[in-house]
């Protein structure tokens, strides 16, 4: 059990500083003694050595500490102030560990909460959040709910999954990126993370006008309620670190706070998107783009999203100032929508080109591990089952389209795709005959955003003078050859597969010429497989050649949802993406391969049932 020590009054030595540095931090800070900032190095460098030889030395512990303070107020230095921030956090964690033999700061702070019993441990690691507070997103939210009981707080159970959204919008904050999007399932907390973000960039520079825009006018009145309520309820520690900051007007009926002092351009203000923004609103630090599409409907009806789509033109970003950052959350509905739509100008247009932007996806079910991305402690999230719950639900409505925009963060055209679910033919098991040949086409990737495509098809008679073909398996991965390699090698292997087809361009030549020799040396398979290639023909665009080939794709027959593995169920995602829209990049890797294989299966494999048929004479 640890031990309670108050809080230490007296100043704290540094291990081996004689002279002048033999004084401590705490005591030369206290007494408001200059020290360049190579003596705090210096002195920090002492304390590290001390940290290595003891993990269990309070006096190093109040001194990073008080280091922490020294570089941020004194020396300014806000990267080092926030790196000995970070020594003194896991110098703590540490110091819990092995004063309790394993233990850890939640097993801590929810035996102190329990018990109402503080520990001095504790209380340091929130001072060393607090002098962060000003400087780093991660460590205000943090620390301005620690009055809370960790159970009924909001940031931290959330945190392992929403921190790279917290480090993404620290870098929007850093000047490091000009435009944010932001992409999670429904009812993660996105729209409550962003409210704790608003109020630490907003006390943060009260100066600047700040912009929130939904698809609602009532729920940005909602949005800047969230905010006024973290200001002053006293549950939350808002008063710690922003103490000199007020609340200087309100206008519940516009959704409008200024903090600081009245101004023309109100601190924050809240609106939806078809309510009107004229020049009364204006956003110079954040302009916050929350779901501004109301639902699949909008996207769905042309008429309706060439509409929001001249509005939020028009009238949103005719707000920002030039130096203004642009956060978009929300679902991402279709690729013509309004974020894809924005995103497609920032990505294509030249004077777009010095744009700074990142995208943060989070699926709501990892797409390697097929696991929930989102469960929180304490039960706040969604489990893997209850995920893939959802996704069953979709499936039995053929609606993997919904499910791919709202909780995988894949936009796919509901109008002008290609390939529908609705349309497709499915299958649980396979007919009990032989096939009459197995068959797969290879469209090789060697890394990176494209992916290797090899799509298994049992062909069977139909009994109409022709075969059916059965996707039975495929290889689906982005990754280097050294890892697709063996997949193909097995899944040869696994199907006893007669015809394999490369496709020769982008080194499908040499790859095919890998999988001979390892087929070759693999003394243990005696399996008779023929291995060609062949050159897509440049002639014609690939787009095309998968449109002239689509009618064919969807006579196939693929695994129904409850019997596709991982790769296969991505394979699907990406034949569903798959339009013709040419003005972004297509999701081809899926669709190719099918359009190959087809184009293999009738021309190149030369194995066809035969049939008897009356003779003409």
């Amino acid at each position: 059990m640890l031990s309670i020590k108050p809080n230490a009054n007296g100043f704290l030595p540094l291990y081996g500083l004689d002279g002048e540095m033999s004084l401590s931090l705490k005591k030369r800070r206290d007494k408001k003694e200059d020290m360049s900032l190579r003596d705090l190095k210096l002195a920090v460098q002492k304390v590290d050595n001390a940290a290595k030889r003891n993990p269990l030395d309070d006096a190093v512990l109040e001194s990073y500490v008080v280091a922490t303070e020294v570089a941020l107020f004194d020396q300014k230095d806000i990267a080092y102030g926030l790196e000995v921030g970070q020594k003194a956090k896991d110098y703590i964690f540490g110091y819990i560990k092995a004063k309790s033999q394993g233990g850890n700061f939640k097993w801590l702070e929810e035996l102190s909460q329990k018990n109402n019993h503080p520990y001095w441990v504790i209380e340091e690691y929130y001072n060393v959040l607090k002098l962060e507070s000003r400087f780093c997103l991660d460590s205000f939210k943090l620390y301005i709910e620690k009055d809370r009981p960790r159970k009924e707080r909001f940031y931290e159970p959330r945190r392992n999954t929403l921190i790279r959204i917290t480090d993404a919008v620290q870098r929007l904050e850093n000047d490091e990126l000009d435009i944010l999007f932001l992409h999670t399932p429904p009812r993660c907390g996105k729209s409550g993370d962003m409210t704790l973000d608003t109020v630490w960039h907003c006390s943060r520079d009260t100066e600047k006008s700040n912009l929130y825009v939904t698809y609602k006018e009532g729920l940005g009145g909602a949005f800047l309620q969230g905010v006024t309520e973290i200001l002053t309820d006293p549950t939350y520690c808002y008063k710690d670190v922003f103490p000199d900051i007020k609340i200087a007007f309100t206008d519940a009926k516009n959704n409008k706070l200024d903090l600081g002092r009245k101004k023309k351009y109100t601190t924050l203000s809240g609106k939806g998107l078809e309510s009107g923004l004229n020049g009364e609103y204006d956003a110079h630090g954040w302009m916050i783009l929350d779901d501004v599409l109301e639902g699949v409907q909008d996207v769905m009806s042309p008429d309706v999203l060439k509409r929001k789509q001249t509005i939020f033109d028009n009238n949103v970003l005719s707000r920002k100032k030039e130096s203004c950052k642009v956060i978009c959350i929300g679902t991402l509905w279709a690729t013509n929508d309004l974020y894809m739509n924005y995103l497609d100008f920032i990505q294509t247009s030249p004077e777009m080109k010095d744009t700074r932007y990142d995208i943060i996806k989070i699926p709501a079910i990892d797409p390697e591990t097929d696991e929930s991305n989102f469960e929180y402690e304490y039960g706040v999230g969604f489990t893997t089952k209850y995920y893939q719950g959802v996704r069953a639900k979709f499936e039995n409505n053929n609606d993997m389209v919904g499910w791919q925009c709202q909780y995988m963060q894949q936009p796919i055209d509901r109008v002008g795709a290609v390939f529908n679910p609705e349309q497709m033919r499915y299958y649980a098991h396979l007919p009990g005959e032989e096939p009459i040949k197995v068959i797969t086409h290879v469209d090789i990737s060697l890394g990176g955003a494209d992916f290797l495509a090899m799509p298994i098809v049992y062909y069977y008679d139909d009994g109409d003078d022709g075969l059916v073909g059965y996707v039975e398996d495929v290889v689906f991965d982005n990754s280097e050859k050294h890892i697709t390699e063996p997949q193909v090698i097995a899944k040869i292997k696994k199907h006893k597969i007669k015809h394999v087809h490369f496709e020769a361009n982008q080194g499908g030549e040499g790859y095919a010429d890998d999988i001979r020799r390892m087929l070759k040396e693999d003394t243990d398979y005696n399996e008779v497989c023929n291995i060609s290639t062949d050159w897509a023909l440049v002639t014609k665009r690939k787009q095309q050649r998968i449109w002239d080939n689509a009618e064919e794709i969807r006579k196939l027959y693929f695994k129904d949802p409850q019997h596709r593995d991982v790769q296969y169920r991505k394979f699907m995602s990406n034949l569903f993406s798959f339009s013709m829209d040419m003005k972004r990049k297509a999701h081809d890797d899926a669709p190719d391969a099918l359009s190959g294989l087809v184009d293999f299966e009738r021309h190149g494999t030369g194995v066809r049932q035969a049939k008897i048929m009356k003779s003409p004479i």
